[in-house]
């Protein structure tokens, strides 16, 4: 069975056809969505996974069919010549005939070079300018990420319409900053306003956004001949001006010139991280746009260092739906490797829609979120991305997106927001490194300013109460995916507030201060740590004031565990993490593979991010999943098993081998069994060939080293590629496509 991804033409990313011969490139005339052109998933599954038996197969195929998704397959659409290739579809009965668009856009290293710019291609029509807002540069000086707007014909009810991003000629020099300020002036004229009144008692707080942006400079964030987009804040001002020592407001207005239209995004927050007496506050709140109430709650209780949002267009909101290219996504290395031949459930899609409502999609909700992070066990918010996202990401479903991006924008409600009243950016450890929300006084003493930088406590006992109930250990990738694809500056801010959270929310000993070492948490609390520093650090804006923040954090980390690991000639020969209390199973004598497995695949989605000391890392990290499945004298069925023992008492050093581990982990009769036959299958009241630890379930131990073994067989040549074979050879396997968060494979 070969490992490498499907080299067939029509299956390479976009980006890939430029890198071969032109006549290897070729390819037909687009002319419109083919009618049934998806993928033949037994074919791609039979590649992969080898043949399986004819009746098997077809009712395979007959269950996919039936459970698909019933968008218009993306995977078969190519326009050639495009960098990638999205589509548009209506989403109801719109009122223009164009539809503005703006959205996140990421590219592979080389592919976009600086100075070069995009055009929207449509089938049977003149390509159409868009605006190329550069957020980040890879190593090389090409565009990793940009925002890109355009306006383009709004497509007919039922009827998607492809396009392609391609490259443009650079466009004349201009006056941008010009061009910003009168657009400003216009957006103003336009009636480009919204209020928010928030009444605590018997005092109202109010904030106007037409009044922030007359009054003072407001930061730019998109500026071009397409769209503007200007944030500006304030503390909510009380009847007498006297601004309000917790709350405030935050607006972003996205103008369309050409449209006379503007989509407004309203934050409200009680983040301040050094202001006394922190607190939840309820009060009754008004939002209102030229007149028009727009938002409207009593009663509301916002937890404290929480903030929630609203977003609204002040003339038609656009009736459409973008669907992104994943496969160029992919093939940039911005996300995993998923599986691009699962076939998302539209059942459990539309189960999920169905309860997309109520309390857990309004303010101070969690939406698809579990509300208590620190609850046990498998479910669908914990892997390098949550289950709803991965489902978006392969289906681009607009129930998936209206789900993963809702439930992103509510990632604010959880407590753990603090922003700097000096800067106005999410509070930085190196700007405040014994800042902590855990420890003693002494603990938090800076003693370059003899200062204390602890936060301050809450008001009064039961005063900061919330229901939201967060941790590290079992924390969702919230808004990675969502400002990746949208651009949104609020997804931005959310995935810096956590990737900092991540890292002040430790004693400030144990991390080292301003270092933010990960060391002192969990297996799992370090690798979904490490995944949230990583991702910030790769995808902040390069002029944003946090990058060089969040690298060198990230740079500390990495080099810690390069230094006490890959680099240590004493290290353990089994490739697991045993800082902390990695090592605290069975009187600590055991370790729990699946956490390992965590961390290993959180290294090497760092490593696919471009970071060397990530790679270098993963080099050594990713022996563990291997040795479990290949070393001589382990038996691969049970290396999933929930706990392994790895030396012979908590003062014992780690055993040599995996043949120890294995030995010491598992009872006399079981191993005199031959590996993996009917007699071991009896035993473990599995069938011949499942691996142990709940194999047929999506979020079971053997999903969850899933993606170490696919990042193992990407780093270890053909040792890795053993392991995965041997993995794939397994008898009962999960269906991804009610949860495919754990759904990696090989590159």
């Amino acid at each position: 069975m070969t490992l490498r991804r499907f080299t067939a033409i029509a299956l390479l990313p976009a980006a890939a056809l430029s890198m071969l011969p032109m006549a290897a490139a070729a390819a037909p005339p687009f002319q419109a969505l083919p009618a049934g052109g998806a993928l033949d998933g037994a074919r791609v599954i039979e590649s992969r996974y080898g043949p399986a038996p004819a009746p098997a197969r077809e009712q395979a195929q007959a269950s996919a069919a039936e459970d698909a998704p019933k968008a218009a397959p993306v995977a078969a659409i190519r326009i050639p010549g495009a960098l990638a290739t999205l589509v548009l579809e209506s989403t109801g009965a719109a009122t223009d005939s164009r539809a503005p668009l703006t959205f996140g856009q990421v590219f592979g290293p080389g592919v976009l070079r600086p100075g070069e710019r995009l055009q929207a291609m449509l089938p049977g029509a003149e390509p159409l300018p868009l605006q190329l807002d550069v957020k980040a540069l890879h190593p090389d000086g090409s565009v990793r990420h940009a925002v890109v707007s355009g306006v383009l014909p709004q497509p007919a009810q039922g009827k998607p319409m492809a396009f392609g991003l391609a490259k443009a000629a650079p466009p004349k020099a201009g006056k941008a900053g010009e061009a910003g300020r009168d657009s400003l002036a216009a957006a103003l004229r336009g009636g480009a306003d919204a209020s928010v009144q928030l009444t605590l008692g018997d005092k109202t707080y109010t904030a106007s956004l037409a009044r922030l942006l007359a009054q003072g400079k407001p930061a730019s964030w998109l500026d071009g001949p397409v769209v503007h987009e200007w944030h500006a804040a304030a503390p909510l001002s009380g009847p007498g001006g006297e601004a309000h020592p917790h709350l405030a407001a935050r607006f972003a207005l996205r103008w369309y010139p050409a449209l006379g239209n503007a989509r407004i995004d309203v934050t409200i927050e009680n983040n301040w991280a050094y202001e006394p007496a922190p607190q939840n506050f309820t009060y009754d709140v008004r939002l209102s746009a030229r007149g028009q109430e727009r938002y409207a709650k009593q009663g509301l209780t916002h937890f404290h260092h929480a903030r929630w949002r609203k977003v609204f267009w002040l003339g038609a909101t656009p009736a459409v739906h973008l669907r992104h290219d994943t496969r160029q996504l992919i093939a940039s290395m911005a996300v995993p490797n998923y599986d691009q031949s699962v076939t998302v459930s539209d059942k459990t899609l539309s189960g999920m829609y169905a309860q997309w409502n109520g309390p857990k999609t309004e303010p101070m909700g969690v939406g698809q979120a579990h509300r208590s992070m620190p609850a046990t066990g498998g479910r669908p918010d914990i892997g390098l991305m949550p289950a709803w996202s991965v489902m978006y990401l392969l289906s681009m479903d607009r129930r998936a997106a209206e789900i993963t991006l809702g439930t992103a924008s509510l990632a604010g409600s959880w407590s753990i927001h603090y922003r700097d009243q000096k800067t106005g950016l999410p509070v930085s450890l190196l700007d405040y490194p014994y800042m902590t929300v855990l420890g003693k006084a002494s603990d938090t003493r800076n003693p370059a300013t003899g200062k204390s930088e602890a936060f301050p406590a809450c008001t009064a006992p039961g005063a900061c109460l919330s229901p939201n109930a967060h941790d590290i250990p079992h924390q969702p990738a919230f808004s990675y995916l969502p400002y990746l694809l949208t651009g949104d500056h609020y997804d931005l801010e959310e995935l810096q507030f956590w990737a900092m959270y991540d890292v002040f929310a430790s004693n400030p000993g144990y991390r080292e201060n301003r270092r933010g070492l990960l060391k002192p948490d969990q297996v799992r609390g370090q690798a979904w740590a490490l995944r949230t520093l990583g991702e910030a650090a790769y995808i902040t804006p390069d002029q944003h004031p946090l990058k060089r923040h969040f690298l060198q954090i990230l740079d500390s980390n990495l080099d810690w565990y390069n230094a006490a690991y890959t680099d240590d000639p004493h290290a353990n020969a089994l490739g697991i993490i045993t800082n902390g209390y990695a090592v605290g199973y069975a009187k600590k004598r055991g370790v729990a593979p699946w956490q390992d497995d965590f961390f290993t695949s959180a290294v090497g989605h760092l490593a696919e991010l471009g970071f060397g000391k990530a790679r270098k890392l993963l080099a050594w990290k990713a022996k563990f999943p291997m040795l479990r499945m290949t070393a001589e004298g382990m038996c691969w069925i049970n290396a999933s098993m929930y706990a392994i023992n790895v030396r012979d008492s908590a003062s014992a050093p780690i055993y040599p081998n995996m043949a120890q581990a294995y030995r010491a982990s598992t009872y006399d009769s079981l191993f005199a069994l031959p590996c993996a036959g009917a007699g071991m299958a009896a035993a473990l009241k599995l069938q011949v060939g499942e691996m142990v630890g709940y194999s047929s379930v999506e979020t079971g131990f053997p999903s969850n080293m899933q993606p170490a073994l696919a990042y193992a067989a990407d780093a270890l040549g053909e040792p890795g590629k053993k392991a995965w074979q041997q993995f794939m050879a397994r008898s009962v396997k999960p269906d991804y496509g009610r949860g495919p968060q754990f759904a990696i494979v090989p590159r």
